[in-house]
């Protein structure tokens, strides 16, 4: 159900006033440097809060003008979650060297079971509330993981398009990995995915746009973790009097580094090419993201909200759209502004209970071994 606000300037003030208050509130001393769980965390936060901004914004409420300009980098989460999701799992790859099958049994059942669960719940509240008639090979389709169009209004829950696509990346990142050649790898999985896009431009294009302009930035953050897990360049960073006034919270370097980063971030996002073509568009999306991973990375303080809402990201894209668009209980009530931030909280208590119930369920179906 699309949603009327009243007072958009109002509201899109008063709860963007709000979100920085907290935002103030929760800045603490930051003790780790670089690209750092907790960095990475962080920009997850940042990254889904820009993904469900957007979807309010543009998709879910009548005016475009609510909650903008924190609207306008939905691409760029995207992104940010693709290359954070390809360092990471190359990052524990080169440490863990896990074969292909141990790698399907860790990686895959953290990515599928909340997902099973959240369809089950969303397939059983449509067939008692909705008028929604879903086909055994439509239910079927999806329990697989695969999303062939991303209908915001028809579909169980469209931003699901995605799954597919960071599915087909977990498929593919074993089978084409080496440690010892991690920019040989990276280069195989872009490939990879531009086969991907290659099939959905022909086989189903109605997400071939979506997958054209994200096909970068996983492998370029499988690449970035060969980088940056590489002896010789942590050496040299270590050593480096440039890195090291960089990571300095003493040192102005720092602080220019962060105007810089920031700056260049802010540019972007206004200048971000959308429609301009699909090279433009993801170079630039690439430029934004590089600037706001290298501001997390330097920047010398830490964003309790981003880090809170972080560990709970995967969950919170699961679950937000069929929600608000579906049955949703805040904004037909309250003031726009306190149904935004009061949706925020509900997400996040409903993605800790997702999270308990799918790590239970996890831990019964591959049990960790016992510490001896």
């Amino acid at each position: 159900m699309i949603i009327s606000i009243t007072n958009v300037a109002e509201a899109t003030f008063v709860f963007i006033t709000l979100l920085a208050i907290v935002f103030f509130v929760s800045i603490y001393k930051r003790k780790d440097t670089g690209l750092s769980p907790a960095a990475s965390t962080e920009l997850k936060g940042f990254a889904i809060l820009a993904i469900i901004f957007s979807h309010v914004g543009y998709f879910l409420v009548s005016d475009t003008h609510f909650l903008y300009p924190l609207t306008i980098f939905a691409g760029v989460g995207v992104d940010i979650f693709l290359l954070l999701s390809g360092y990471g799992i190359a990052v524990s790859q080169i440490k863990k060297d896990y074969k292909p099958w141990e790698f399907y049994k860790q990686r895959l059942l953290k990515l599928l079971v909340p997902f099973w669960l959240v369809l089950i719940v969303f397939f059983f509240l449509n067939s008692l509330f909705s008028n929604a008639i879903y086909s055994w090979s439509y239910i079927l389709r999806d329990f697989l993981g695969f999303f062939p169009r991303a209908d915001l209004y028809q579909d169980v829950n469209s931003p699901l398009w995605y799954f597919t696509f960071i599915l087909f990346c977990y498929l593919v990142f074993p089978l084409l990995f080496s440690k010892k050649r991690p920019a040989l790898s990276a280069l195989g999985i872009f490939v990879a995915l531009c086969g991907l896009w290659y099939l959905s431009y022909n086989f189903f294009p109605s997400v071939s746009g979506l997958y054209s302009v994200h096909v970068v930035a996983f492998p370029l953050g499988v690449l970035l973790a060969g980088i940056l897990q590489n002896e010789a360049v942590a050496l040299k960073m270590q050593t480096s009097k440039f890195f090291n006034k960089l990571s300095d919270p003493k040192s102005v370097w720092n602080y220019v580094a962060q105007i810089i980063l920031l700056s260049i971030f802010c540019y972007t996002i206004y200048r971000s090419g959308v429609g301009k073509g699909v090279f433009l568009e993801q170079g630039i999306s690439l430029i934004s993201v590089a600037a706001i991973v290298g501001f997390f990375s330097v920047k010398r303080f830490g964003v309790k909200l981003f880090y809170l809402v972080g560990v709970y990201s995967y969950e919170l894209y699961l679950l937000h759209w069929p929600i608000m668009y579906r049955y949703d209980f805040l904004f037909k009530f309250l003031p726009a502004w306190a149904a935004m931030a009061l949706y925020l909280i509900v997400f996040i208590g409903l993605g800790w209970v997702l999270q308990k119930v799918a790590g239970f369920i996890g831990d019964r179906i591959n049990p960790k071994p016992a510490i001896k």
